[in-house]
């Protein structure tokens, strides 16, 4: 066990990447990777198309889409009103709906936990239009699609698997396809409510923090499953590891430091393991001011949603949708 090289956990595509290519130190095949930049905005898509890829990057084959932006770390009603227009062409492009699709809005998570809260309070911001289909005129049916939401809590609340709970949804309401949000773990502390996520590749509820869970996927809920997730935490293990990266990588200018630029991984490892030892678990760290930042990003995420779902609401009359 002392030997084990220490590997940050993440459940971005993106960051799974960049290890992998300081691992093999070249373009690794079958990962196709593209980036766009507008303004304060950095767009990376990450294409995993072969079998040998997925088991190299740990993710499932697939499209994913990372949307960043550091100002996000503050208010900036601008910003976030850009974010939303990103997400929404984002999700747009990654699934092809008709006009009359039914869409289910999936919001995973403890909302009694506030950085666990992504999903119910993305949820709570979204325009659910199912239970109005039958009302709506004609003006304002047009460009409305039919779309439902639930926030079925974890199973230390409920007793049931989330898995469970949704397919019995979706054999119900027969959605077209559902849209899960959940937070995320990084393997980078500048990533944390700064960068959000969507793929085409489903969703395992808790795997960021290392709870295993059944999946939200095509497979096993039968129709095209669209994940969002934004990134609450970071495991303080990865900050202590990126302390010691800054600490080497400045090593030939600080004489202080200088016996660091010869530790090996197993060595950073082990340093890791003595600072945080077995005894205080997977501990995580989240911004103090998170209270803020979840609310904000869950308000950029159900923007997003609403205006990819309803193009044709106009948003002065938005109330006419809402509950």
């Amino acid at each position: 066990m002392d030997n084990e090289v220490f590997t940050p956990r993440t459940d971005l595509a993106l960051e799974a990447r960049e290890m992998l290519s300081r691992r093999v130190r070249e373009d690794v095949p079958g990962v196709v990777v593209e980036t766009a930049e507008n303004d304060d905005v950095l767009i990376t898509r990450v294409n995993i198309t072969t079998p040998e890829a997925e088991r190299m990057m740990g993710k499932k084959q697939g499209r994913y889409v990372t949307v960043e932006a550091q100002g996000l770390r503050y208010k900036n009603t601008p910003l976030e009103d850009q974010i939303m227009k990103h997400l929404a062409q984002e999700l747009v492009n990654m699934v092809e709906l008709p006009r009359n699709a039914t869409v289910l809005i999936v919001g995973l998570g403890n909302w009694n936990v506030t950085p666990d809260a992504l999903g119910p309070r993305s949820v709570d911001k979204v325009v659910v239009t199912r239970h109005l289909q039958e009302l709506l005129s004609p003006e304002l049916k047009n460009g409305v699609r039919s779309v439902c939401a639930i926030a079925p809590g974890v199973l230390g609340i409920t007793g049931m698997e989330t898995a469970e709970i949704i397919h019995g949804i979706v054999d119900k309401v027969k959605p077209n396809v559902v849209i899960a949000i959940d937070a995320l773990a990084a393997a980078s502390s500048h990533r944390v409510l700064t960068t959000v996520q969507l793929a085409n590749t489903g969703i395992h509820p808790g795997s960021g923090v290392g709870n295993k869970r059944f999946g939200l996927s095509k497979e096993t809920l039968g129709v095209p499953v669209i994940a969002i997730g934004v990134p609450t935490v970071v495991h303080a293990s990865t900050i202590a590891m990126d302390t010691i990266d800054t600490m080497q990588e400045h090593a030939a200018f600080a004489r202080y430091f200088k016996s660091m630029a010869d530790l090996s991984d197993q060595d950073r490892s082990m340093i890791v393991r003595q600072v945080l030892p077995d005894a205080l678990g997977d501990l995580m760290v989240t911004p103090k001011e998170i209270d803020r930042l979840i609310q904000d990003i869950a308000n950029i995420i159900a923007g997003g949603i609403n205006q990819a779902l309803h193009p044709h609401i106009d948003y002065e009359n938005i109330h006419l949708y809402l509950h």
